[in-house]
């Protein structure tokens, strides 16, 4: 089985989605490890702007299928992004609400883990059954957090939960996100780690002009300002959750056309 990777907000306009679709690029591109991001916030997600894609069919498709969801429906359903990087986008449509069950999403998580050795959950910020047992089951947790007071409580509530529910696993890694905003009173970040009994995973400076660019452009940090700082950031992240160390990229390697091909390169 592949390891599953959720990524959660401690609340919104956080960044989750940003540093999961940041770091699954770096496992897939720069750790050369297949990947796949499951965009699970269906009416907001933003998987498909992110990677400049406009998939026709995804986790939607999946959702609704799911009384006869296999591997082969998985395969033609899943978007190509890159080089060992697959994708299960979101509509983002209001057409209609997605009021999701358990049961719904967690065969679509298992069948992406037989075949690919990370999968990436994009969650969207809510707290429904769905999304509470999807994190706790998930193989390792990622929380995203900001320098203020509601996301220092709200870490906290996430963490005793986790904590709780998951006495046997890895403890969830929290990063905090848009430290130094201009004007913007803060907690400082040891304050925030002291409260809480942490350290971080890593802090992130705000930086609205390369993420801006990066959102516009539909590219990843790492692709606009591969030796930057922030890309570095992804880089080790993306290393500690996955266990492996940055290689060499080699650019006529291969590309594995279908999901189910793809568990071969895991190590």
């Amino acid at each position: 089985m592949g390891k599953s990777i959720a990524f959660i907000a401690a609340r919104g306009g956080v960044g989750a989605s940003t540093f999961a679709h940041n770091i699954a690029w770096s496992i897939s591109h720069e750790l050369n490890n297949n990947t796949v991001i499951a965009d699970l916030d269906l009416s907001f997600g933003t998987a498909g702007l992110d990677f400049n894609h406009d998939p026709v069919q995804g986790m939607a498709d999946a959702i609704l299928a799911i009384d006869r969801i296999d591997q082969t429906l998985i395969d033609r359903l899943i978007t190509n992004c890159s080089e060992n990087l697959y994708m299960l986008a979101a509509p983002a449509v209001l057409d209609k609400p997605f009021d999701l069950l358990d049961a719904q999403v967690e065969p679509i998580i298992q069948l992406m883990k037989t075949s690919s050795p990370y999968v990436v959950l994009d969650l969207p910020h809510t707290w429904t059954n769905w999304v509470r047992q999807t994190v706790i089951r998930a193989d390792q947790i990622v929380i995203i957090a900001s320098p203020d007071l509601a996301s220092m409580r709200n870490t906290k509530n996430l963490l005793d939960v986790f904590k709780l529910n998951r006495p046997n696993d890895a403890l969830p890694l929290v990063v905090l996100n848009q430290v130094g905003m201009p004007k913007r009173p803060e907690i400082k970040a040891e304050e925030f780690a002291k409260a809480l009994d942490i350290s971080f995973a890593a802090i992130m400076p705000f930086d609205p002009a390369i993420f801006g660019q990066a959102a516009n452009n539909g590219q990843m940090i790492g692709e606009i300002q591969p030796k930057g700082a922030i890309a570095g950031i992804f880089r080790q992240l993306a290393m500690q959750l996955s266990g492996k160390s940055v290689v060499s990229h080699n650019s006529n390697s291969a590309r594995r056309g279908v999901l189910s091909r793809i568990f071969s390169n895991a190590s």
